[in-house]
């Protein structure tokens, strides 16, 4: 007996839910379809088995548009009967009897919701939001001052303050909650900070914004000099607009207050090397090694101030004589006080690498880079990175057979690293300028494999221009000179290498390396930092060759100029975006994408834009 029980219990349960589940599917269906009256009859179903908010949404709904007051009253209050600490439901009683010409009773009921307020946080922000869902910020204002009568310095409401202050575009007013709430509390201050970056373009040239909270940061440091929140939420600030000079400002005049010892300053300097503004980044560093050698981060400072003098060379290339002459002498200063060891290894490869690519003395760096291979205790990596430093040395020096002596001793001991596929590949170069390009195009499809991205691609980009350009004429010409005019770009003889460029076109005017031609010259161009000579190139390049195989390589360095060296933003993300578009397939796409979302702010793919 108990057993047929049980079943039945079991089945009448089965088949309860089963029912219930029909009525929420005919419900949700009804109410899609916009016929309330059918909906209406499923859904008292429903919140009669359970009044949820949800179930007593969408019946209120349903009852409202059938224009059915007193039910849409009488539901109201069974539903607020129910649920006494939920205040969004005597608002909406409010609201029903505002809308139906009974506003005196919702005032009522309005005036009673905020007198009869506690010194209870939760309770005035739930009050809050039930007026501000309903759209009446102006009860949603009274709530949250009389609450702060009533919390005074127990709760603060600036959140709520400057979310209603926000809605209604009363920004400056917002700000200041802000700012008051890091007052209450300064951890608070990277919350803000988010909080700030989310609603406003802060690096934005006409960022009204960024003016307002400016001042009333500026006005604050003033006021409060003792709360270096505010300090350092100006700093914050300048970064944001890319502003590093005024930052640098901030930062030093905070650090001979707090005699922080150049901590933060540092800290700046390293921000503004990722930034690439190294006139500032150099300003950051001279300023802590002026602070002297008993100083802690002096030493950081100096090695940092070197590799900053060395991006500065090698990435802008605007330069004089006198300006490579003096950051040389910085290094051998620094290096002859230091002396030369393993941890000085990398202070040695950069002087190098200045010295023979911007300060014509290759044969200096070839002795400095010879003698450090003999220094005591270095690992086999770092005696790599010598070899590879000379072997690239030893290519512009024009001792191509020599460099390749270095290159094979570094591809025999590191064959399965990314330094041995970098050294395979330079290593094949040698053989493609000197003619032998069939051993170079084997060499180049084992590197095709590479782990390493960026070799790959690089490996595939020669090949591929072996392949399309090696005996389409008679003698092989054409070929053999366009390989010497790439050996003398990279050795710096610009003249000599257009001379061999043009040889070809006058020689063969139809021969496929027209657009090799025009990138080998663009890249020469870029080496000497001639930006607008490189573009010209380029744009030639898509004029006469905007279907060839490097179209897209012109225009992802179009981009690169206008971002990196030029600081137009809007014309290089005009060229990224070109990438994504008319170049689907390019290996340059996922680069592009990135670069196109980071100048613009935001995480959205381009082609939403359409």
């Amino acid at each position: 007996m108990r057993i047929i029980i049980s079943f039945l219990f079991l089945l009448f349960a089965t088949l309860t839910f089963a029912q219930t589940e029909t009525d929420q599917q005919l419900a949700q269906h009804y109410y899609m379809n916009g016929e309330f009256e059918k909906a209406r009859t499923y859904y008292e179903k429903l919140y009669e088995k359970d009044p949820s908010k949800l179930n007593f949404s969408r019946l209120y709904e349903c009852i409202d548009r059938a224009n059915d007051t007193k039910e849409a009253e009488k539901l109201i209050k069974k539903q607020l009967s129910a649920n006494r600490n939920d205040l969004e439901y005597p608002v909406l009683l409010g609201q029903f009897y505002e809308n139906n010409n009974e506003p005196a009773k919702g005032q009522k009921i309005y005036d009673d919701l905020i007198d009869d307020l506690n010194p209870d946080a939760n309770q005035i922000i739930s009050l809050f939001t039930a007026f501000k869902g309903k759209g009446r910020n102006d009860l949603a204002l009274q709530t949250l001052e009389k609450g702060r009568k009533l919390l005074k310095s127990s709760y603060p409401l600036n959140i709520q303050f400057a979310e209603l202050y926000g809605s209604q575009g009363q920004n400056d007013k917002m700000i200041n909650e802000y700012l008051d709430l890091m007052d209450f509390n300064a951890g608070y201050a990277t919350s803000i900070q988010n909080l700030l970056s989310r609603q406003f373009d802060l690096s934005s040239a006409d960022s009204k914004e960024y003016e307002i909270l400016k001042q009333a940061l500026l006005d604050r440091v003033q006021k409060k000099p003792d709360q270096i929140v505010y300090a350092e939420m100006l700093i914050w600030l300048f970064i944001q607009k890319k502003n590093f000079s005024a930052a640098l400002t901030q930062v030093q005049a905070m650090d001979k207050r707090l005699d922080e010892q150049g901590r933060r300053v540092f800290e700046l300097g390293r921000i503004c090397v990722e930034n690439k503004e190294y006139t500032v980044a150099r300003k950051a560093f001279q300023y802590i090694i002026g602070l002297g050698n008993v100083n802690m981060y002096y030493y950081q400072a100096e090695n940092a101030l070197l590799n900053t003098r060395f991006l500065e060379v090698t990435t802008t290339r605007n330069f004089s004589k006198t300006e490579i002459d003096e950051t040389l002498a910085e290094y051998n200063r620094t290096i002859e006080r230091v002396g030369k060891s393993r941890a000085t290894l990398p202070l040695i490869l950069e002087m190098s690498h200045i010295q023979a690519f911007y300060g014509s003395l290759s044969d200096q760096a070839i002795i400095n880079l010879t003698e450090a291979l003999l220094l005591p205790g270095l690992t086999d990596i770092q005696k790599a990175e010598l070899k590879m430093k000379l072997a690239d040395i030893h290519v512009l020096h024009g001792d191509i057979w020599e460099a390749s002596l270095f290159y094979m001793q570094v591809e025999k001991d590191f064959k399965f690293e990314t330094i041995g596929h970098e050294a395979k590949f330079k290593n094949a170069r040698i053989f493609y300028y000197d003619g032998e390009f069939d051993f170079a195009q084997s060499q180049l499809n084992v590197l095709k494999e590479s782990t390493s991205k960026l070799i790959a691609n690089d490996a595939m980009k020669l090949s591929i221009m072996i392949t399309d350009n090696f005996g389409l004429d008679s003698n092989y010409q054409a070929m053999m000179w366009f390989a010497q005019g790439d050996l003398l770009v990279e050795q710096h003889r610009y003249l000599e290498a257009f001379t061999l460029f043009d040889s070809i076109i006058l020689t063969y005017p139809y021969h496929s390396l027209g657009d090799e031609i025009l990138l080998k010259k663009s890249d020469a161009m870029m080496l000497e930092g001639n930006w607008s000579e490189s573009i010209r190139f380029l744009e030639e390049l898509l004029k006469y060759h905007g279907e060839d195989i490097l179209a897209d390589d012109a225009v992802f360095q179009l981009g690169d100029i206008y971002e990196t060296h030029l600081n137009d933003k809007e014309k290089a993300a005009e060229y990224y975006k070109k990438i994504l578009f008319d170049y689907r397939g390019s290996l340059y796409s996922e680069e592009a994408r990135k670069r196109f979302r980071a100048i613009r702010g935001d995480m959205n793919d381009p082609k939403e834009e359409l």
